[in-house]
């Protein structure tokens, strides 16, 4: 080969490469056996994950995360709604929680997760915009904006229809509360985020395959000339669509949490699990979007880094994790 086609080779892979999104992942505490912070942190960077989500301003974290690599997608807790429909609290908040770590990689700040005015955090509802607001605000009064975006996690409970994913569309009563927050979004061109569980589909509704949620069918579902074959892709498209039917057919959804539990269900295995886990692994890199959106890198954070022994629910919402507390690998993934 000529030198010349080489190093055109070399570039172009080096670009699809670098193109790419890095697979985040999400690091819940809710465990009385968990390693240390800085632990984490190590454990993090010694698999070249780069990308973490936190799902509060936890100090010792934060603290052990400066300097480092990593890119934060921070939680503000459903709990600290409220306080921050106050400006100044909002002003607050990002002092104490942002400013003070100069050294830490800010990506994304997550106002309220999974609020919904049909599940248990339906208090949050009308709050959920105004701390929105006020969250943001700051980051721009701080000079942050260019780095920092602040919105949501919503999640696929929100749909009232999600099949096929054309159809995708909200509860009637969450139009309500999402149409404002998806106008926000929009006007400051800010992502959308939404946690997607093709396990919780699988497990649900005997209708949906397994293969079709583990991405190891072939092609399945035909959507108006739109082929899918996987679930994730299916319901992430979904999502775009209800947004679209809100006006926000233009407004980016990062992926805030997706994973496979090795245990409470029949479906939840460690085989299944690594199988869901290394296949979402290898199609986000492959970074071609979904059917519905070729043209959109699908930034995703893996849930999550360990089991937590203390989390409330159903057997299977402790057995998540890709890690041991021994921080020995569940799946052996590359990430």
């Amino acid at each position: 080969m000529a030198p010349q086609l080489l190093l055109l080779g070399l570039l172009i892979n080096f670009l699809i490469f670098t193109d790419a999104e890095p697979v985040g992942i999400c690091y819940g505490r809710l465990g009385d056996n968990l390693p240390s912070e800085q632990e984490v942190v190590d454990l993090y960077q010694s698999n070249d994950i780069t990308r973490m989500r936190l799902y509060d301003p936890n100090p010792d974290t934060l603290q052990t995360l400066q300097g480092t690599n990593i890119e934060l997608l921070l939680d503000v807790p459903n709990s600290d709604l409220q306080s921050l429909t106050d400006p100044s609290a909002a002003r607050t908040w990002v002092e104490n929680n942002i400013q003070n770590y100069p050294d830490v990689n800010f990506r994304y700040i997550a106002v309220g997760n999974e609020v919904d005015p049909n599940n248990d955090n339906r208090q949050y509802v009308d709050i959920v915009l105004p701390a929105m607001q006020n969250v943001h605000q700051a980051i721009v009064d701080a000079g942050l904006a260019d780095q920092i975006k602040v919105s949501t996690a919503t999640y696929t409970g929100l749909l009232s229809n999600s099949y096929p994913p054309s159809a995708g569309e909200f509860h009637d009563n969450v139009k309500r509360f999402i149409g404002p927050i998806i106008n926000f979004l929009r006007q400051n061109n800010l992502p959308m985020l939404a946690n997607i569980y093709p396990y919780f589909a699988c497990r649900d509704n005997p209708d949906v395959s397994l293969p079709y949620s583990l991405f190891t069918s072939g092609p399945l579902v035909n959507d108006n000339g739109l082929v899918y074959s996987n679930l994730f892709d299916a319901m992430l498209d979904a999502h775009y669509a209800a947004q679209t039917r809100l006006g926000g057919g233009d407004l980016k959804i990062v992926v805030s949490e997706s994973g496979w539990p090795s245990y409470g269900h029949r479906v939840a295995t460690p085989e299944n699990a690594a199988t869901y886990y290394q296949n979402l692994i290898e199609h986000v890199k492959e970074d071609n979007g979904t059917p519905a959106r070729p043209e959109n890198s699908i930034e995703t954070y893996l849930f999550a880094m360990f089991n937590e022994n203390l989390k409330e629910g159903d057997e299977s919402e402790r057995h998540f994790g890709l890690f041991f507390p021994d921080q020995g690998s569940k799946y052996e993934l590359s990430f």
